[in-house]
């Protein structure tokens, strides 16, 4: 066989190899690229989605089974009293261990409620009521920062619970607690009535005969 037929097969593999190698890199050139901001996004976006994942099963976990508090109705002709305006927005999310719930519509006015993460009895707070009954010239009083509050012991709510009234600032409020509540929310509500509703005299009833 002669040097030319050998040279044959080797210029056609070596020619065959360069297509291979031209058509890989043509190919690799062909490919779309990726900006910066679009990678960026693509990774940015699973995190986020994974993010709020676990941000609502942290919320979940903290108020199982919570509805919506239904209260009952109660007079307060002073709900729209310029002292119910200012304390209501002041609330705080929080009193100790007890959240701020949700009420049930239709729910009254300037009223406000807090229970623990699994529920069960609710600290309750209502601005604007009549003034108490059992409030009278003779009646037992005790100051908490400068604050006047009157208890009654409210026979709807049980013996753990009682119901106590600011009685020294123009407006009846009501702050009704389990006794297992602890003295954190009287002591809350008590600091913010302090800074922002001013004292006024006090107007208890008569003794009765």
């Amino acid at each position: 066989m002669s040097s030319s037929d050998q040279s044959g097969p080797a210029t056609d593999e070596t020619e065959a190899a360069d297509a291979t190698a031209e058509a890989a890199t043509t190919g690799s050139d062909d490919l779309p690229k990726l900006s910066p901001a679009v990678l960026a996004t693509a990774i940015a976006l699973p995190v986020m989605l994974i993010v709020g994942v676990l941000v609502m099963a942290v919320l979940a976990r903290q108020h199982p089974g919570r509805e919506p508090l239904a209260l009952g109705s109660a007079p307060a002709p002073q709900a729209d009293s310029a002292n119910c305006h200012t304390l209501l927005p002041l609330l705080p999310d929080s009193l100790g261990s007890y959240t701020r719930s949700e009420l049930a519509q239709p729910a009254p006015a300037a009223a406000a409620a807090w229970q623990q993460a699994d529920g069960g009895e609710a600290i309750v707070l209502r601005c604007g009521l009549e003034r108490p009954q059992e409030f009278t010239k003779a009646a037992g009083l005790q100051v908490i920062d400068t604050v006047n509050w009157f208890q009654v012991r409210d026979p709807n709510t049980g013996a753990n619970a009682g119901t106590w009234y600011v009685v020294d600032r123009g407006t009846y409020i009501a702050v009704t607690l389990p006794d297992s509540a602890g003295p954190t929310a009287l002591q809350t509500v008590s600091d913010l009535i302090t800074k922002n509703l001013p004292a006024q005299p006090m107007d208890p009833a008569p003794i009765p005969n």
